[in-house]
């Protein structure tokens, strides 16, 4: 330990004696804790080295008060019940925490005038940044924002040059599903949470490209909407089409695991097995899909990689950086495949490498 660790021991570490132990200037240590970008990387090693050494800790509220914010970002979601926002919030605060910033969660009810209301800043404090995952919000309803917090949307519907963006590709996501069940041997697969008179629905579109591509014409009567994103609708959808189809489908793809996990409740108590009878492939890779009887095949976004990267665009924007213009950007997905359909020509655990 040096010396000026040992003077320190009694007191709270300063920015002086992070300076003194890497050997360069205050200014320069404060670019680093800063994240400034313009460091040499040796530097930049140097002065986290010495930051770890003498368990240095920026006063954030000192910091954001000198910079004019409040160090709070809003990250915006339909609903936090859902297992797959509830794990997108935990990436997002663990990234957000790396930068000292500090996540307020807000829950929309995937209503559009709760979503309307949070695009223009209707939070009981200040924030410095908001993360939106909308399900109504229209390209109209960005143009005529008047709030100019910084903003980035998630979701599977891009928002062309109106705002920040970041998603998987929903549309190849969904391809790769039914390409999966089609490679299994499957030729009546069904899409549950599919509305044929969507057009905009990439999920669906990547579902009738995925049959298109492999001959096979897109029947309607194996597509089923829902009205919400539960396992209940899955459930409810699922019995409708058995009751109503001339013969059940060999493949079911549903638009969430959630849904599902509703289908295959259907399935099982129509008396068919998954996945001798019926293989099933759901969306999202949500933790109750692996403990589930049998364990889900999934579409697996990447949860951490949306976190980041939304994250890194509120920083370029709060910095005045280069994301002046609207930027649309995909992250990697991949399959994984489980018992859900590994019982018919693949290992469970299985995994396919990750898609852009």
């Amino acid at each position: 330990m040096t010396d000026v660790v040992q003077d320190r021991k009694a007191g709270r570490p300063r920015l002086t004696d992070v300076a003194e132990i890497a050997g360069v200037s205050m200014k320069t240590v404060s670019n680093v804790i800063n994240g400034y970008q313009h460091v040499a990387p040796r530097t930049r090693e140097r002065v986290l080295a010495a930051v770890e050494e003498v368990g240095y800790r920026p006063n954030l509220s000192a910091r954001n008060l000198a910079r004019g914010r409040s160090g709070v970002i809003a990250l915006v979601v339909p609903q936090l019940e859902m297992p797959y926002f509830s794990a997108l919030a935990g990436r997002v605060i663990e990234r957000a925490e790396a930068r000292g910033w500090f996540v307020l969660i807000h829950e929309t009810g995937g209503v559009l005038a709760a979503e309307r209301a949070a695009l223009e800043g209707s939070f009981p404090q200040r924030i410095d940044g908001l993360i939106v995952s909308a399900r109504r919000l229209s390209v109209d309803d960005l143009q005529v924002r008047k709030d100019h917090t910084p903003l980035v949307l998630l979701g599977e519907h891009g928002y062309g040059e109106a705002a920040h963006h970041v998603a998987i590709d929903n549309v190849a996501a969904a391809r790769t599903a039914v390409d999966h069940l089609l490679g299994l041997g499957c030729r009546r697969v069904a899409m549950i949470g599919g509305d044929p008179d969507d057009t905009g629905d990439p999920r669906m579109r990547g579902y009738v490209e995925a049959l298109e591509h492999a001959g096979i014409g897109v029947d309607r009567n194996l597509m089923r909407r829902i009205t919400t994103n539960s396992g209940e609708e899955g459930e409810r959808a699922t019995r409708d089409l058995l009751a109503q189809a001339a013969e059940p489908p060999d493949g079911v793809f549903a638009v969430t695991d959630w849904v599902a996990l509703g289908a295959i409740r259907a399935l099982h108590l129509a008396g068919l097995h998954v996945p001798g009878d019926v293989a099933v492939v759901g969306f999202d890779d949500i933790p109750y899909g692996r403990a589930v009887t049998p364990s889900l095949t999934t579409i697996s976004p990447d949860r951490t990689a949306i976190a980041e990267l939304a994250l890194g665009m509120l920083e370029a924007q709060l910095s005045g950086g280069t994301l002046a213009d609207p930027v649309d950007q995909n992250v990697p997905f991949h399959l994984v495949v489980r018992e859900s359909t590994a019982g018919i020509g693949s290992a469970p655990g299985e995994s396919q490498e990750p898609v852009a």
